[in-house]
C-alpha cells in the first residue's frame, strides 16, 4: 500500500482489502480456518476517482444477458454450468447422407434443430433459471431461454465458470451424454445462490452473483483514470490480501523493521560464546549474516546503517538481559525495537503498527538457511571437454 500511486489513499484500500478477506473465511475438510485469496475477484473499470471503488458481497463477471428479453434480476437462482456449444446442431464433418427426396431432407434439418431444442429443454426442466455457457449460444437456442424467463450468458471464461461453480456448489458439465449413451442433465449439477442481477458500472455491464451457497465470494470493483493506474492498484491489493491471509491463518505477528533479525543476532552471539567447539564460529557467522536485513533497509533509505545497527543491538541486548522480575513497561518494550527510516531513528515498531506475519518470517529464515546449505554442499564441478 506504500506505492507512489496508492500512498495517499492507503487507508481506504487497506480497509477494502481487510473487509474482503474477512468475508471469505472458510473451513476446510480438516476443520482449519482458511482465507482463499482467489475467492476475492478484482474487476477494473475506467472512470471516476479511485475512492469510488466498491466492495461487493458476491462474485461479478464482465458479461451481460445474451438477449434483451431476459429478466435483469433473479432471486433464488439455480445455475447450470455448461462447457459446450448451445448452437443449432450440425452433423459431424465427413458424414455423407445421400437423400433424393426433398421432404426427407427437411426432416433431417428439423431433427438437427430438435437436438438443440431438446438440450435447452433439459436445462430448463432441471430447474435452472440461470445458464452460464463458456461457448456460443445462437438465436435459435436463446428463443427457448427467453420464453422460460431464464438468464443465459455466453462466452463466460472457463476460469470464472469454474470459480462460480465451486462457490455455488455446482458442477461444470462438458457433455450431456450419460453412461447409457443417452443425453440427460442431472439437477444435482446445479449451483445455488440468493440473487443474480445485471448492473451497469462505468461503461460496462456486469453480472453479479450474491449469497453463494458454499463460499462467500467477494468482488472489488476498482475505479480509476486509466489501465496503468488500475493495474498498479490491482497489484498492490493482491499483495496486501496475501499478507492478510498469512496473518489471519497463522494468528501470529512479529515486529518489523529488522527487529526480529537483530534480536536473533544478539541471542545467537551470546549462545555461541557458551560453546567450546568449532560450532561457535558457524553460529557467530549465522548471527552476523542476519544483520544484513537492517543494514540493507537503512542503506536503501540513505541512512547511517552502522549507527542505527549499533543502537538496535544495544536495545535488544538490554531487553534480553532484563531480570525475570523486571516489570518496567519501557524496558519490556525494548524487544520490539526496529527501524523508523523516515526520520532515521529506532522506535517500538509493534506500538507503531509496523508488523509482519510470523509465518512469513519463519519460512524466509528456513528457505535462506536451506539455500545456503545446498550451495555449501556443492564441492564438485563438471567441465566440458575442450574441442580438439
Amino acid at each position: 500500500m506504500s506505492s507512489k500511486l496508492l500512498n495517499a489513499e492507503s487507508d481506504f484500500f487497506a480497509n477494502l482489502a481487510v473487509n474482503a478477506m474477512s468475508n471469505v473465511k472458510t473451513l476446510n475438510a480438516g476443520g482449519l480456518v482458511r482465507y482463499p485469496v482467489k475467492a476475492v475477484h478484482i474487476l477494473k473499470t475506467h472512470g471516476m476517482s479511485s475512492k469510488d471503488s466498491i466492495l461487493v458481497d458476491g462474485y461479478a463477471i464482465e458479461a451481460t444477458r445474451s438477449a434483451q428479453g431476459m429478466p435483469t434480476t433473479i432471486t433464488g437462482a439455480k445455475i447450470a454450468f455448461v462447457d459446450f456449444n448451445l448452437n443449432k446442431f450440425r452433423m459431424q464433418m465427413g458424414v455423407q447422407v445421400l437423400v433424393h427426396d426433398p421432404e426427407a431432407l427437411d426432416k433431417i434439418r428439423i431433427a438437427e434443430m430438435d437436438v438443440c431444442k431438446t438440450r435447452c429443454k433439459m436445462l430448463i426442466d432441471s430447474g435452472a433459471n440461470v445458464v452460464l455457457c463458456s461457448r456460443g449460444i445462437d438465436d435459435f437456442a436463446l428463443k427457448y431461454f427467453v420464453e422460460a424467463g431464464v438468464i443465459a450468458i455466453r462466452r463466460v471464461s472457463k476460469g470464472d465458470l469454474r470459480r462460480i461453480a465451486n462457490n455455488t456448489g455446482g458442477k461444470v458439465v462438458v457433455s450431456l451424454a450419460d453412461i447409457e449413451g443417452e443425453e440427460t442433465y442431472e439437477p444435482a449439477c446445479l449451483g445455488t445462490c440468493e440473487k443474480v442481477y445485471e448492473k451497469r458500472v462505468g461503461d460496462w455491464e456486469y453480472m453479479f452473483f450474491e449469497g453463494m451457497s458454499q463460499t462467500r465470494a467477494q468482488t472489488i470493483v476498482l475505479r480509476g483514470a486509466n489501465d496503468f493506474f488500475l493495474d498498479e492498484v490491482e497489484r498492490s491489493l493482491h499483495d496486501s490480501m496475501c499478507v492478510i491471509k498469512r496473518v489471519l491463518e497463522s494468528n501470529n505477528v512479529v515486529a518489523g523493521g529488522g527487529a526480529v533479525e537483530v534480536a536473533l543476532s544478539v541471542y545467537l552471539d551470546d549462545f555461541a560464546r557458551t560453546l567450546g567447539s568449532r560450532e561457535q564460529l558457524a553460529i557467530a557467522e549465522f548471527s552476523e549474516a542476519l544483520q544484513i536485513i537492517p543494514k540493507v533497509l537503512a542503506m536503501n533509505a540513505a541512512k547511517d546503517a552502522t549507527d542505527l545497527l549499533a543502537k538496535l543491538k544495544v536495545l535488544h541486548n538490554a531487553s534480553q538481559k532484563l531480570p525475570a522480575d523486571e516489570k518496567d513497561p519501557k524496558k519490556l518494550g525494548l524487544k520490539y525495537s526496529g527501524l523508523e527510516l523516515m526520520q532515521g531513528k529506532v522506535r517500538n515498531n509493534l506500538a507503531n503498527g509496523v508488523i509482519e506475519p510470523a509465518m512469513s518470517k519463519v519460512k524466509s529464515l528456513k528457505f535462506a538457511t536451506e539455500a545456503a546449505i545446498t550451495i555449501l554442499r556443492i564441492d564438485d564441478m563438471i567441465r566440458l571437454a575442450k574441442p580438439n
